[in-house]
């Protein structure tokens, strides 16, 4: 979608399961092998009481709405804010949803505020993402 096909308060979203597997792939590709996403026996010690997913594996289903929802294909991502609001564990089902909120048409930018619930409807990620939209 193009900046003249955007309004203030146009919304999509998408769903991801999160999977063990996700988790283990995740920290081998960044190299976060923190033991509060990968060792049970540790985590659970923690104030989670188990392993938790990576915050920022979570935020990147943000990306994956911005990208192919909207704007959608040919979006670039400027910047994000997050705020990490509850913990997201193996199993969860994460909804990305991301809403226009600023639409700057001179500068072809737009705004969005993004926010991540879990299946009971917890937010466990919020903020704002700043992206240009595909002319």
């Amino acid at each position: 979608m193009t900046i003249k096909e955007l309004h203030i308060g146009d919304s999509d979203s998408m769903s991801k399961t999160i999977t063990e597997t996700d988790v283990y792939l995740f920290a081998g590709i960044t190299g976060d092998l923190n033991p509060a996403h990968v060792n049970e026996a540790e985590s659970s010690k923690s104030p989670f009481g188990g392993r938790i997913a990576h915050g920022i594996l979570s935020a990147g289903l943000i990306s994956a709405v911005l990208a192919m929802r909207i704007p959608g294909p040919g979006t670039i991502y400027l910047g994000q804010e997050l705020k990490f609001t509850k913990p997201v564990r193996f199993g969860d089902t994460i909804t990305a949803t991301c809403t226009v909120a600023e639409i700057l048409e001179e500068k072809n930018i737009v705004k969005l505020e993004t926010i991540c619930a879990n299946q009971d409807g917890d937010v466990v990620i919020k903020g704002m993402a700043t992206v240009m939209p595909p002319k």
